[in-house]
C-alpha cells in the first residue's frame, strides 16, 4: 500500500472556494485537504500549488522518485504543456491525473490533455472528491 502521495496542484487552483464556485465549489483546498489526511491516516501527503509551469515541472522530478504516487491537477496546463506531459514520462512515480469539473463537457479545448496519454489514470468530474478517488486508487 502507498504510504507516500504527492499531490499537486496547477494555475489558479490556489482560488478554489471563491473562483467560480459554480463549477469549482466553494470549498477551499486547504479545507479539503485537512479532510483527506483526516480520511487516510496511513498516508504521508506532501501538497504543492503553483500557477508557473516551470515549477510543476520541478516538482514532478522533486517527488517523482521518492513518492508512492502523484495526484496531479495541472488545470490548464493540462491542455498546452508538452513539458508537464515529458515530466511525467520521466519518473518513477505513477500519476494520477484530476480534475474537479467534466473537462468534456466545457470547452473542446479542455478535451484534449498531454498528461493522460502518459498518466496512470484519469479522474474526472468528482469534484474535490475526485482527489479522494485518486487516493483510493493508489491505495487500493
Amino acid at each position: 500500500m502507498p504510504s507516500k502521495i504527492a499531490i499537486i496542484n496547477g494555475p489558479n487552483l490556489n482560488l478554489l472556494g471563491t473562483r467560480e464556485p459554480n463549477i469549482y465549489g466553494a470549498q477551499t483546498f486547504a479545507d479539503y485537504y485537512e479532510q483527506l489526511q483526516a480520511e487516510f491516516p496511513e498516508v504521508t501527503f506532501s501538497y504543492f500549488q503553483s500557477n508557473i509551469e516551470g515549477e510543476l515541472i520541478d516538482e514532478l522530478h522533486r517527488v517523482g522518485f521518492s513518492t508512492d504516487g502523484i495526484l496531479l491537477n495541472a488545470a490548464a496546463y493540462t491542455h498546452t504543456s508538452v513539458g508537464i506531459g515529458d515530466a511525467i514520462k520521466a519518473i518513477d512515480a505513477p500519476v494520477i491525473e484530476i480534475h474537479i469539473s467534466n473537462t468534456f463537457a466545457r470547452e473542446d479545448f479542455r478535451h484534449q490533455s498531454y498528461i493522460t496519454p502518459n498518466a496512470k489514470g484519469l479522474i474526472v468530474g468528482f469534484g474535490l472528491n475526485s482527489y479522494r478517488l485518486g487516493v483510493q486508487s493508489l491505495v487500493g
